[in-house]
């Protein structure tokens, strides 16, 4: 790679263009592996840790029982109605009522639907063991519209994001200027019209949450919005371009994925630590709470959120009204001003600033609207709809289970061959049935949703049928000890993406040029390079899938990068810097939430079912995911398809660059790199 870079040092300035090109790569690189790190170690092993839950009643066998084994941090209370009325206002995830005759375990689905799933199977095995009746009661249960209480994760992507470009956009607009006095006027009134964009689209619109929250929550996502877009500001006042990157490292990269969407005490320790001084956290907290629990508890959010927006305010104020300050040069060091011109020609150079600051604000809106439309249509209410499922004999099982889940059922002839079709990544689960006894087979590590849905859903049946059920597991290749839930895969997918689009942005920015005559060598040695990193980040350091498959995890993760960099060259020689927008669209809008992820497939809605294969996200995934965890079965149509994509992307490329003149791409590294960084990264 390194000779190419030196034959094409003359068409980008010698050593100069050389050094330039390796370091913009250097800096996608550390992105990359920056993102990697804080998301799957964030949420690659989600279980209790020192979870609040409450306790009731006489020292209890169970909850000992419990507690040996999960990380609970128990808390006596002196009458049930105390007890339950903690957990109605969100401080518990749990709670425990031992009487004389029988006991109550009080769940609390709102608080965290995976903590639950922990927490609920725990305690009921727990009493059978030690002979305790028990009975279940759900306290703040989840609505139809967020079974799994995915929304509040899904709301906390567009007001970031919303929020960051509005500051990053806002700046480059005024040509640099961070801290003139009417910038905290207008950041705060783009970020009512965000809050109003999203609460619109999410509510009313798609239907996530009741029409009874719109306006509860509309003041929080303006504060959440706010907080962010002043914070950007602020920063970008103290030390210039590198303050919209600082923002997104420390708001985005470091503090999405501790923002604790499904469950802050489910998160390591340090990471919980850590998003309690940052705005993601105290944002899902937030609307979590004035979604699920009437707004009780949120004094701790709300004073961190405002003092965000207040401390970012008041730098705004120092800068702007106090020092006067012009365009930043660096470290905070003011410009100084140009006189303000008394002709025509400066009214015109203010009327071209006053509309370019308004189409920078209009491309924020529709891309806060677009990630609030596509994540949240996705994902808010997943359910699976022919979900794969083998079955083995006859039962009247199967029938009552089909009333409330789609199933799309294959027979097989016997159980061998049923986990045949589990070992080649055929079926999500199968019935097996003979002599009057039932086996449920589900498959953990194809789907981290499905074994739950199919265990409640027959079990449900079984009882409804008089039948007997037993639930087993079968994993065709285990899941990694520190993967238990089958996440990696769809969280590491998100940093190959970006850096894919990354490392095309940077080189454009780096060179003047959206393509030049060695840029399919260059970014194809990025992937190779970036392909290794992750892959020894994800595999060696956090233990994320097995050592076994790290030689042939390296080329698939190459193959990803390289087609996502291609298609952004491809677009950005085309259409100039607003291919890099049209790649976020089609990678990151478009083609992430249609991934199916960890969930599968199955749980996605019809409209992004069938748009995911023609997109590198879904096939990146399959590979990734199949090759890792059933041998590579099942994964023909996905390579393919990259493949194809690789190929005709660099054919394409070729012809351009011999085809077209390009004029030189007036481009910031910094905005460049600062752009590119948050997008898709999951909360």
């Amino acid at each position: 790679m390194a000779r190419r870079l030196a034959q094409a040092a003359p068409a980008t300035g010698g050593r100069g263009g050389v050094l330039k090109i390796v370091a913009a790569l250097a800096v996608v690189l550390a992105a990359q592996a920056l993102l990697a790190l804080c998301l799957v170690s964030a949420q690659q092993l989600l279980v209790p840790r020192n979870m609040p839950f409450g306790v009731t009643g006489p020292p209890s066998p169970v909850v000992a029982e419990v507690a040996s084994r999960a990380g609970l941090e128990l808390t006596s209370y002196p009458s049930e109605s105390a007890v339950t009325a903690a957990a109605d206002r969100g401080e518990l995830y749990g709670a425990y009522i031992a009487e004389s005759s029988s006991d109550t375990l009080v769940v609390v689905p709102a608080k965290s639907f995976f903590a639950q799933t922990e927490l609920e199977p725990a305690f009921l095995a727990a009493a059978h063991k030690l002979g305790r009746p028990v009975t279940v009661r759900e306290v703040a249960p989840l609505t139809s519209s967020d079974p799994v209480g995915a929304v509040t994760s899904l709301l906390l992507l567009p007001l970031l994001i919303g929020g960051y470009l509005a500051a990053v956009l806002v700046f480059k607009a005024a040509h640099g200027v961070a801290a003139a006095p009417w910038r905290a006027a207008i950041l705060i009134g783009y970020a009512l019209v965000g809050a109003l964009l999203t609460d619109l689209i999410a509510g009313l619109g798609i239907g996530a949450y009741s029409s009874s929250h719109f306006w509860p929550l509309l003041p929080c996502f303006w504060l959440i919005t706010s907080a962010v877009a002043l914070a950007a500001a602020a920063l970008q006042a103290l030390v210039g371009k590198l303050g919209t990157l600082l923002v997104a490292v420390l708001f985005i990269v470091i503090g999405g994925p501790p923002a604790g969407g499904l469950g802050t005490y489910l998160l390591p320790v340090y990471w919980r630590n850590i998003g309690v001084l940052l705005p993601p956290q105290n944002a899902v907290t937030l609307v979590n709470h004035v979604l699920y629990f009437d707004g009780n508890d949120i004094a701790t959010p709300l004073i961190v959120l405002c003092l965000y927006a207040a401390a970012g305010t008041a730098v705004i104020a120092w800068f702007g009204r106090i020092r006067r300050a012009g365009p930043t040069t660096g470290a905070g060091d003011p410009q100084v001003p140009s006189p303000t011109p008394d002709n025509a020609a400066g009214t015109t150079d203010r009327r071209r600033a006053m509309i370019g600051m308004l189409v920078a604000l209009g491309v924020c809106a529709v891309m806060q609207s677009l990630f609030a439309t596509t994540y949240m249509s996705a994902g808010h209410a997943p359910k699976a709809s022919n979900l794969p499922f083998g079955t083995v004999g006859s039962s009247p099982l199967l029938a009552a289970a089909e009333k409330n889940i789609s199933l799309k059922v294959t027979q097989y002839p016997d159980e061998a061959a049923a986990k045949t079709a589990m070992d080649e990544a055929r079926i999500y689960g199968a019935l097996v049935s003979s002599g009057g006894s039932n086996a449920l087979i589900v498959v953990p590590s194809m789907s981290d949703l499905a074994p739950l849905d199919l265990a409640v859903h027959f079990e449900e049946a079984a009882r409804s049928t008089g039948q007997k059920l037993k639930v087993q597991q079968y994993t065709p290749l285990p899941l990694a000890a520190k993967d238990p839930f089958g996440l990696v895969q769809a969280l590491m997918l998100v940093p190959l993406l970006i850096g894919g689009y990354m490392s095309s942005t940077l080189l454009m920015a780096a060179t003047g040029k959206a393509a030049g005559r060695w840029r399919a060598a260059q970014l194809a040695g990025f992937a190779v390079i970036s392909g290794l990193v992750i892959d020894l980040i994800v595999c060696y350091w956090l233990e994320g899938f097995p050592s076994s498959k790290f030689w042939i995890t390296w080329p698939i993760c190459s193959l990803i990068v390289a087609v996502v960099a291609f298609v952004a060259a491809i677009l950005q020689k085309l259409l100039g810097p607003i291919g890099t927008l049209v790649t976020v669209v089609l990678m990151i809008l478009l083609g992430n939430p249609s991934s199916g992820g960890a969930s599968g497939v199955p749980y996605l809605p019809d409209f992004w079912r069938d748009l995911g294969p023609y997109l590198p996200p879904r096939n990146g995934y399959i590979l990734l995911h199949h090759t890792i965890y059933f041998d590579g079965h099942g994964t023909s149509q996905a390579l393919i398809n990259l493949l194809i994509y690789l190929g005709v992307a660099t054919a394409v490329l070729i012809v351009l660059d011999l085809r077209r003149t390009e004029a030189t791409v007036p481009t910031d590294a910094t905005e460049a790199a600062a752009v590119s960084v948050p997008i898709g990264a999951v909360p």
